[in-house]
Parts: C-alpha cells; structure tokens; sequence
C-alpha cells in the first residue's frame, strides 16, 4: 500500500550551473544543425571549467555549420547566460571545437535502406511520468523548485530590483510534506544565489530572494513551521564554470521529475530526435500526461525499451499505483495503438526536427508550456479523446 503521510525533497538548477552550462551550448549545436538541415544527425557533448569550454561529439550535417560559428554561438550563450566574470567571461574564454563525423556503424543501423526502416539510435529504457499533483501534471517538489528559479533568473535579466545583484549560478531544493498523498506545506527551503556583491551576506541574499520564493509556492504553503537555509556555506562569488567544472548530461534527475519516477540513465541535451535516450523520453512523458489527463489514472509511470537499429520498442509497460480507473492492460495496449512508437514515428508525431531544444536546457524539459513554434510538443495533452476511445 502506497504511503500518505511522508516528506520529499526535490532540487533544481539555474541556467548559470556549470551542468546546464554545458547543456545549453550542447543543445544551442543541435539547434544549429537542424536549423541548417532538418535530417542532421547529432551527438554534443561539453565541457566547461575555468576560462575553457571543449565541445566534441559526433555530427553528420551541412558544412555550412563551420567551427567558427560554433564558437559564436557558444560565446553568445554564455553572454545571454549572464558570464562576464574574470574567470569565465563570454568573450575571453578559450572554446575548442572537437566535434567529429558520425561513425558509419551507427549511421548504418539508425538510417532507413531499402524494406529497413529508421531505428533507434542505441539501446535503453526510458521513463515518462504525470501526476495530478500540479495543473501541469508534474510532482510539486521538483515544479516549485523549478518555478522558484525561473522567477529569480527573470528577475536577474531584467535587472529587477536588488536582483540585479545575483549572478548566473543558482540552486534550489524544497521539502514538501505530504499528507493524505496530497502535498500541504514546505517544511524546508534551501537556496544558494550566487552574488555579485561580495559584501553580501546570507541573510542580505535571503532579503533579496525571498519574495520570489513566496510568489511560487502556494498560499500557506510557507509557514512557521518552514526550516530556511539560503546560501548556508557564507560567501557565494565565485561561481559557474570557474567554481566548478560543468558537463553536458549530469542533471538528468534535475531534467526529469526530480525523483519522483524511475530514470532510464540517458541525458538529453546534444542529442538529436533519433537518439531514443532524448525522443522516447519524451514520448513517455507526453503519453503519460495524457493518461493522466484523460483521468484513466492519477498517477502514471511508462517504460519504453529499445535496441539499436530496431525500429519498433521491445517493450511497453505502465505503473499507476493502484489510481487506474480502468484495467491497466488496457491502458498498455491503448498506448501502442494511439501512437506509433518508432523513432521515425515519434519524430514526425512530435514533430521533433526543428530547433527547439536549447530552451529545454533549463529548467526542466517537462511540466512546461508548449510553444507555437513545436517547442515542448510533448507537453500536449492532445491524445486524450484517443486514450479514451482506445480503452472503452
């Protein structure tokens, strides 16, 4: 039996993390070769430390997509991030370009040829989840945690007050209890702010982001019983890159439900649509959600599984937690019929082939709303009518 009456905890991080750094200059290439071509194929990954940022990978697209305009684009992401420090500063770092061609291993098994269509660009399970705990169908932890965030970073562009004295690199991670299965109040907050001023105390960074923490969470949800630990180690100057090295791919609970659902282990960001560790992750997802909002269940968890150079997924399976109000089978087959699940399936459904995914690389790729430009497609809740029918 499920529990009702518990505590959980879920952490966020701002688009200044050295990680999501790193993710966002990945997904900023990937954007780049498909804006150059749709079909491009792409493997991005970076690396970002003191001063330097190193990107490699594999690629196979348009020649057009030179090294140089890498390096641009690279630089201009760091600008709009907010980096102009001496120890990492868009214009001054050192950006090294080491993307390769695809290897014609994998192009073999992932391309489409003669009866043989299109498969999955690598083996792997992936996860979707939905709840009903959010209007956005997400788990409240990681939501507020992300919310909490965004409001800062807005507030920090728009140079909004004394939020103008932050910087790029921020952290968030709220406690819920939960009660009756229902989350009621945040017995815990915790913000580190990175800031500008390096007079600043804590208890100065608390006044600053306090506001924006309260205009996020929910009326009564902050009360005398919420423990507040903002920047609790002191001094928070140095940041991003030159405080800590940055990677592509190290958040992916961040990026997903912040614990709340299982994860396959593959990152997103510098992958392009036939890689299923990005593409079925979000078909899982957009499934759920619409499971959910079709009220076939309260809860939903889907497992995709695939094999590379397969186009078809193995397998297809789904958890409600004992919320289903129709028989689970019945919602598992339902899923294969409303959507073809082949990478190329997914693809064209979600309509995936289009530069969309450096604003993914922040704030969680899920729970957000979609854009009239296919951006966040997987977010739709368009299947609903289908799901119902499919289990009737």
């Amino acid at each position: 039996m499920a529990r009702k009456s518990y505590l959980f905890t879920s952490e966020s991080v701002s688009e200044g993390h050295p990680d999501k750094v790193a993710d966002r200059i990945s997904d900023t290439v990937l954007d780049a070769y498909l804006t150059a071509h749709p079909e491009s194929r792409v493997g991005c990954e970076t690396f970002v430390t003191t001063q330097r940022v190193v990107i490699g990978g594999e690629v196979r697209g348009p020649e057009s997509v030179t090294k140089d305009y890498i390096e641009e684009l690279a630089r201009a992401a760091i600008k709009d991030i907010g980096y102009e420090q001496e120890g990492f500063h868009w214009k001054t770092a050192q950006v090294d370009v080491l993307l390769h061609a695809q290897s014609v291993d994998i192009a073999q098994g992932v391309d489409s040829a003669g009866n043989k269509d299109e498969g999955a660009g690598d083996q792997g399970i992936m996860f979707g989840y939905a709840c009903t705990e959010t209007p956005e169908l997400m788990p409240a932890p990681i939501h507020y945690s992300h919310l909490v965030l965004r409001k800062l970073s807005e507030a920090r562009h728009a140079k909004q007050g004394d939020a103008a004295k932050l910087g790029p690199d921020q952290k968030s991670q709220i406690t819920l209890r939960y009660d009756n299965g229902k989350p009621v109040e945040a017995t815990s907050i915790v913000l580190s702010a990175q800031h500008l001023d390096e007079n600043l105390t804590s208890d100065d960074v608390r006044a600053i982001v306090e506001p924006y923490i309260r205009k996020s969470l929910p009326d009564g949800w902050i009360n005398g019983n919420t423990e507040w630990h903002v920047n609790p180690t002191g001094k928070f100057v140095i940041g991003g890159p030159d405080g800590d090295a940055g990677l592509t791919g190290r958040k992916i609970i961040v990026d997903t439900y912040g614990g709340a659902a299982p994860h396959g282990g593959g990152a997103f960001s510098g992958k392009d649509p036939t890689k299923v560790d990005r593409s079925a992750a979000y078909a899982a997802r957009y499934l759920a959600k619409n499971v959910v909002a079709a009220g076939l269940a309260d809860r939903a968890c889907i497992q995709l599984a695939y094999a590379i150079g397969v186009s078809k997924p193995l397998s297809i399976y789904i958890d409600t937690y004992g919320t289903a109000k129709v028989d689970e089978a019945a919602i598992e087959k339902a899923l294969g019929e409303v959507m073809d699940l082949s990478p190329r399936g997914i693809r064209k459904h979600l309509a995936m082939n289009k530069p969309i995914y450096a604003r993914t690389s922040a704030y969680g790729h899920f729970g957000r709303t979609p854009d009239k430009d296919g951006g966040f497609s997987w977010e739709k809740t368009d299947l609903v009518d289908a799901l119902k029918s499919a289990v009737n």
